[in-house]
């Protein structure tokens, strides 16, 4: 039986919404652009929440480079936005089918690009947030603060938080000067230790990258180094000559968008396989390359922040989930989260696999002080949260 769908046109209209299904003890799935599909696992809801009628650009501030957002706009739309005041918001995750990925999820699950590595998560470019609770309170926190809640600091608690504290109604953010220009060094090999030194070295020089990633596929390896601003081209070149300097098939790229959209869209399954996002360490880039050569997986990462996304090709599924099970094997204890995946393989194994342990506890705490009555995308988190 499919979910009622119900798209509130303002905040106090989906407050009012979760507090009367709260009442009635009916649990309740947050959706945007249903664009993350990890996003629909998790217990069964009777409702469907959807915030594509909160679609506004509530203010955009120019001259302090913030904005204050409604949870549906889609990034497509802000990019051009911005981009028309020579601004950006510098988030770039996978925009999904359709490119409906909208701030709101963006937010809720904390997902992000290879502007991440100089930007920051999305946690790190929220200033303030609104959000609507299971007991129909509107809070607000942070950048155009009215006062915190309960001591806690909302813009970052509900990042990442999947939903499962409540609904965001609204997000300040900050932004950032378009730069004019931008250029790529890229490197490959086919040793996944070289490339682990190369990355390295990279992030331990004084060039500044905008962007600083890896990716593995096919037993070869590439490094690539974004670079923006008047001096990109300078900055690109001078990131090939340290490339070629410790044993890498170096080139500069100035029109290098296509480079960074393959980036973005690998961390996500195009074919029904899965992907698990690696949690670990710059120091361990070469054994999640190996074990992605392993698998016949590819894989793409942040290489200064050790995070990774490991896509595994279609499977028979006791095949898909033995694979799965055998990376997590190889690369503990760095946790490894599968985002996408088939039904089937969620039957057979915890997406999240993570450990009792004293953070769970606190986060299960804070579910219980937000939404005790697990009205909000209950069983979707970690820990079944």
């Amino acid at each position: 039986m499919s979910s009622q769908l119900l798209t509130p046109a303002s905040a106090q209209e989906a407050a009012q919404a979760l507090r009367a299904y709260r009442s009635r003890g009916i649990a309740v799935r947050i959706v945007g652009g249903g664009t993350k599909p990890w996003g629909g696992a998790g217990a069964s809801c009777g409702v469907e929440l959807g915030t594509c009628a909160l679609g506004a650009v509530v203010e955009h501030n120019r001259g302090d480079l913030t904005a204050v957002l409604q949870p549906g706009l889609c990034l497509r739309e802000l990019d051009e936005l911005f981009s028309s005041a020579g601004q950006m918001l510098a988030l770039d995750p996978p925009l999904g089918e359709g490119d409906a990925a909208t701030i709101g999820g963006v937010v809720a699950t904390g997902d992000s690009g290879p502007l991440r590595h100089r930007y920051g998560a999305p946690r790190d470019l929220v200033l303030g947030t609104t959000v609507a609770l299971a007991d129909g309170t509107l809070a607000r926190a942070g950048g155009k603060v009215i006062k915190n809640v309960a001591g806690y600091d909302l813009a970052k608690l509900f990042s990442g938080s999947f939903g499962t504290l409540g609904l965001i109604t609204e997000v300040a953010v900050r932004l950032h000067p378009r730069p004019p220009a931008q250029a790529t060094a890229t490197g490959t090999t086919d040793d996944a230790g070289l490339l682990q030194r190369a990355a390295t070295a990279l992030s331990a020089s004084s060039l500044e990258a905008q962007s600083l990633d890896v990716r593995w596929e096919a037993q070869t390896g590439t490094v690539l180094a974004r670079f923006a601003g008047v001096a990109a081209a300078a900055q690109a070149a001078a990131a090939q000559r340290l490339l070629s300097g410790v044993g890498l098939q170096a080139a500069v790229t100035e029109d290098d968008d296509e480079l960074w959209a393959r980036q973005r869209a690998a961390q996500r399954s195009a074919d029904g396989g899965a992907v698990i996002r690696v949690s670990g360490t710059p120091s361990r880039l070469a054994e999640a390359c190996v074990a992605a050569q392993v698998a016949g997986a590819t894989l793409v990462g942040r290489a200064a922040l050790g995070l990774s996304w490991i896509a595994l090709p279609t499977a028979a599924p006791g095949e898909l989930v033995t694979a799965i099970a055998r990376v997590r094997k190889v690369l503990a204890p760095s946790p490894c989260v599968v985002l996408d995946a088939p039904p089937y393989v969620r039957a057979h194994l915890d997406p999240w696999d993570h450990p009792e342990d004293a953070a769970l506890i606190l986060m299960r705490r804070v579910k219980e002080r937000f939404d005790p009555a697990r009205t909000c995308n209950p069983g979707i988190f970690v820990g079944g949260i």
